[in-house]
């Protein structure tokens, strides 16, 4: 499984988390994006390691607040759901 994600998050892309999160009626800034992008190919495999570890409300000045709060209730949902398998 780890080899699965570690290939798919190699590729992806900008316009993958783009539009995963307007699929989510989050619309992000360019900053925001930018961001969410660097952030994600960067810490994802330490996140999927100890998820435990990330403290989502350190990003919070990153993000308007509209999309902090879409993010943050998308990430516990997700958390929720999957959080077992890590």
């Amino acid at each position: 499984m780890y080899n699965f994600i570690s290939r798919y998050m190699n590729k992806i892309t900008m316009e993958d988390i783009n539009n995963f999160a307007l699929k989510k009626n989050i619309y992000l800034s360019e900053n925001e994006l930018t961001f969410t992008f660097e952030f994600v190919k960067k810490n994802w495999n330490q996140i999927l390691s100890n998820p435990n570890m990330l403290n989502i409300d350190r990003y919070k000045n990153i993000y308007s607040e509209e999309n902090f709060n879409k993010i943050k209730i998308l990430f516990n949902e997700y958390y929720s759901k999957y959080h077992k398998f890590l």
